[in-house]
């Protein structure tokens, strides 16, 4: 998998393409949580060239999500391709997620928001 980080203001847009798989996945942790560290907290996954999802990336995309928000960040999914839209569904996380048609929706969503609060995690 590829990953390409492309900074707009204060959104980062993170372009994956290829599988996000068991062995790709810890990739795009590594580099959230750099950007995370970074003080970086708005993201759009543009899934337009991911070609391929399976359990452990979905886990990993949760993993992703989760540490986004407890950051106090926002994470939104845009451009999925047939597949991947259709892995989002039947697994209902369509439900999680916050997708969008196209990568501008989907910035425009993150420029209008709020920042979320951080959320402190009980184990400290």
């Amino acid at each position: 998998m590829e990953i390409r980080i492309e900074r707009h203001d204060n959104i980062d847009v993170v372009q994956l393409s290829g599988r996000l798989d068991m062995v790709s996945s810890s990739a795009l942790k590594d580099r959230m949580h750099q950007a995370l560290q970074d003080g970086r907290l708005a993201f759009v996954l543009d899934c337009r060239a991911l070609d391929f999802i399976n359990s452990s990336g979905l886990g990993r995309l949760l993993s992703v999500f989760k540490d986004v928000r407890l950051a106090g960040g926002q994470l939104v999914l845009c451009s999925l391709t047939p597949f991947v839209d259709e892995v989002m569904r039947l697994t209902c996380l369509d439900r999680v997620f916050d997708l969008h048609h196209d990568r501008e929706t989907a910035m425009a969503i993150l420029s209008a928001a709020a920042p979320i609060p951080a959320v402190k995690s009980e184990r400290g």
